[in-house]
């Protein structure tokens, strides 16, 4: 809906309101006609039934206005006189239309003054209950929200299982698009597969004012703009969703509006220059080790590289590869004499083998593929464990569909790709065949228009063109881990409208959060560590936990100072 069509509907919900209440504030001692007047007869409305100004600001909140509505239309029942059960059910499954019943009856019992507290232990506990769900879903919306890191696209820099706390306030929070949503929830109820909210009605695109700006090499959260999947992690047909309910990637913003970016040999270059990562940042490089003896797997382990493992399986049956199917990245040979498997850093645990009577023999080969980072490049030459060991990057360049903007004149890979220049709002481009294959997704699905191109003529809302002016800025984010990261070399831009909020925290990290509760490891070192702040990381937990304590011991001596008797 755009802000006209909001306008008009709002103005509908003032005449339905007037029209079922004006006897009610009439009753109160108030002029009818103050019930069709936008915002004062809310504030009015909060006189009449006793409650505080301040939940007319709640009515004006998306998606919290759904959960303080009922709560409204409950209070104003029962200052009329309206208490049973039946009622009170009828006003909240009426959306509100019990109040017409009130409003048109012949005797309209006002209550002046009502006492608004709770007669039972039962609505003390509900009325409890909804106020810590506003709260909350406030704080989730405009504030802080928790993630988790699903997938290693950051790997070394932010780690799989990883719980962060995002800052919706640095950039300004995004208010939310879709109007009608379960709160506190993302695409789908947890637990029961249910959509947690309609696609329509839509509100404009509106972002609160932040205190910074998105700065290059920072790592962000926002809407993955290529999601069309129901379920993260679950394949099936593509669905189209709001901005707002698309999933939520975290990736490294490595290019700000007007950079021009450009990947050369597997280094991004901003503007002409090799990008300078901040120091907490741990890119990961497509590395190849030689050793005339044989690469020794084990040995590197132990220096702390993660590697990918060749086993050959002696003896293989479909029960043992049941057992061992959790722990196999990929199956290299089929052939049951020659089965050949590759498994993590890790391989197959010990007592996985035994009981299945398991038998293993490693592979070793001459050559190995490593990605590491710079600082585990060096670890590997000092250690002598490899004759040389070569930074590796696919110089050979050719049509393909995995990288933007998928078009046969493009012909970049992930380590030779642009340059591109990121569009910043307000700017103009000069518009042709050549170029349109980067820009058309801007155009048509991030800013609306219709876009065509007949006999070289370009068209947008059906008049010819030869340059556009964009309405929003666009970002470029990349993972760290390049080489197993999807990210703007596979979708493209990332509109403003698709940014989230900063990681601000980590408050909890768990080794092997996708293995099973039993195989969990706190890594307490990074527990309350910062994100985007330069230096090493730093562990805050004991800090925290200090305030915790001292919260919690000033709240009991508050309580016991209040139970001793006043001796004057």
């Amino acid at each position: 809906m755009t802000i006209f069509q909001w306008l008009i509907f709002f103005l509908i919900i003032q005449l339905i309101h007037g029209l079922g209440t004006w006897k009610l504030y009439k009753s109160a001692g108030y002029k009818p006609l103050i019930s069709f007047i936008p915002f004062y007869n809310a504030l009015v409305l909060m006189k009449i039934i006793n409650r505080p100004w301040w939940w007319v600001i709640l009515l004006l909140i998306p998606v919290v206005n759904l959960l303080i509505l009922p709560v409204i239309w409950v209070e104003t029942s029962k200052t009329f006189g309206k208490n049973s059960t039946t009622e009170l059910v009828l006003s909240i499954i009426t959306l509100g239309f019990f109040l017409f019943s009130i409003n048109y009856s012949k005797n309209i019992k006002y209550i002046s003054g009502r006492d608004v507290s709770s007669k039972t232990a039962l609505g003390e506990w509900i009325s409890s209950i909804i106020f810590a769900v506003i709260l909350a879903t406030i704080v989730h919306t405009y504030f802080i929200q928790p993630y988790i890191i699903p997938t290693g696209s950051l790997e070394k820099t932010l780690l799989v299982g990883d719980f962060l706390f995002v800052s919706k306030f640095h950039y300004g929070a995004r208010v939310p698009q879709t109007a009608v949503s379960f709160p506190m929830v993302h695409d789908t109820i947890v637990g029961t597969g249910i959509r947690s909210y309609l696609n329509k009605p839509q509100i404009p695109y509106l972002r609160l004012p932040g205190f910074e700006k998105i700065k290059r090499n920072e790592i962000v959260t926002f809407s993955w703009p290529a999601d069309t999947v129901r379920k993260f992690f679950v394949k099936e047909k593509g669905v189209k969703k709001p901005i707002d309910k698309k999933s939520n990637y975290v990736k490294r913003c490595v290019a700000i509006p007007s950079d021009t970016l450009e990947i050369i040999n597997g280094l991004v270059h901003i503007n002409g220059k090799i990008s300078q990562m901040p120091f907490r940042a741990k890119p990961i490089y497509s590395y190849t080790a030689y050793n005339n003896k044989g690469v020794s797997v084990s040995k590197l382990i132990k220096l702390g590289i993660d590697i990918e493992r060749k086993f050959k399986i002696s003896e293989i049956t479909q029960q043992k590869y049941t057992q061992i199917q959790p722990y196999i990245k990929g199956i290299l040979d089929n052939n049951p004499d020659n089965f050949t498997v590759l498994t993590g850093s890790k391989g197959i645990p010990y007592e996985i083998r035994l009981k299945n009577r398991i038998v293993l023999t490693e592979l070793t080969d001459y050559s190995r593929d490593l990605l590491l980072t710079k600082e585990e490049a060096t670890i590997v030459r000092n250690s002598n464990l490899t004759d040389s060991l070569v930074r590796t990057f696919k110089k050979f360049k050719s049509y393909n569909t995995s990288f933007f903007p998928n078009d046969i004149k493009y012909n970049w890979n992930e380590d030779n790709f642009g340059p591109i220049v990121l569009p910043k709002k307000g700017s103009k481009v000069k518009l042709n065949s050549n170029n349109l294959p980067l820009y058309k997704k801007i155009i048509r699905e991030y800013e609306k228009n219709e876009l065509t191109l007949l006999d070289n003529e370009i068209k947008i809302n059906g008049i010819s063109t030869k340059e556009y002016t964009f309405k929003q800025d666009y970002y470029w984010m990349m993972g760290d881990n390049r080489y197993r990261s999807e990210d703007s070399r596979s979708w493209g831009f990332v509109p403003e409208d698709h940014i989230v909020g900063k990681p601000v925290f980590i408050w909890m990290s768990i080794e092997g959060i996708n293995d099973g509760f039993k195989n969990w490891k706190i890594r307490w070192q990074r527990v309350f560590t910062t994100v985007n702040l330069e230096g090493e990381p730093k562990s805050y937990r004991w800090y925290f936990l200090f305030g915790i304590l001292s919260v919690l011991g000033y709240s009991e001596y508050k309580k016991r100072t209040k139970k001793q008797p006043n001796k004057f």
